[in-house]
């Protein structure tokens, strides 16, 4: 059986627009859908280039429990994946997909999470406190932001004439490497134990 998935993005989509391509010939997983909390955010345009069907949920509507699982209904969503999605996903989401909700933080967690923890603000942390690494975390989604159960951490080594912007783009290459490879390996296990 394959698992349909919905992407949650907020911004540019590299991740959003790598893990469509990855899965757009798989036997396991497909995205299905992607839901911006931004109307501007670029993912919406790469989603629509490759074909993937789009909404735009705003923080207030996120809220609305009446407004998005329908949505996800019409779609037939089974499993959400969030790629640089930046609202607090509300309890009602978690309880709907228990343990069928994951993200991608841009650090070894648990350093480096929690509220404000996000993009540039982590790349600058990271770097203000002279890591000699850094990494990306893939975790399941919890009420606790930044704390669900790890499932996969990749890290880079980083030189102290990094800057911030360095680290961004040594964190984010491990991203588009790894994302699509730990959420298949996620997605085989999902289908062994559904079959």
């Amino acid at each position: 059986m394959m698992t349909r998935f919905a992407i949650f993005v907020s911004g540019n989509g590299s991740n959003c627009e790598q893990l469509i391509r990855h899965f757009s010939q798989s036997a396991v997983a497909r995205a299905v859908l992607v839901v911006s909390s931004r109307a501007d955010a670029y993912a919406l345009v790469r989603a629509e280039r490759l074909g993937v069907p789009t909404a735009i949920v705003p923080k207030a509507q996120l809220a609305d429990a009446d407004q998005v699982l329908p949505l996800l209904r019409r779609y037939d969503v089974q499993f959400v994946v969030l790629a640089g999605f930046l609202p607090l996903v509300p309890d009602y989401l978690i309880e709907a997909f228990p343990r069928r909700i994951v993200n991608i933080h841009p650090a070894l967690l648990p350093k480096y999470g929690g509220k404000g923890m996000w993009g540039h603000h982590v790349h600058e942390a990271v770097k203000a406190a002279g890591e000699t690494e850094t990494g990306m975390t893939v975790h399941y989604v919890t009420p606790v932001c930044d704390g669900g159960e790890i499932i996969a951490q990749y890290r880079v080594a980083l030189s102290p004439d990094d800057s911030a912007d360095d680290i961004a783009r040594k964190e984010n290459q491990l991203e588009l490497k790894y994302y699509p490879l730990v959420l298949e390996n996620l997605f085989k296990t999902l289908t062994a134990t559904t079959d």
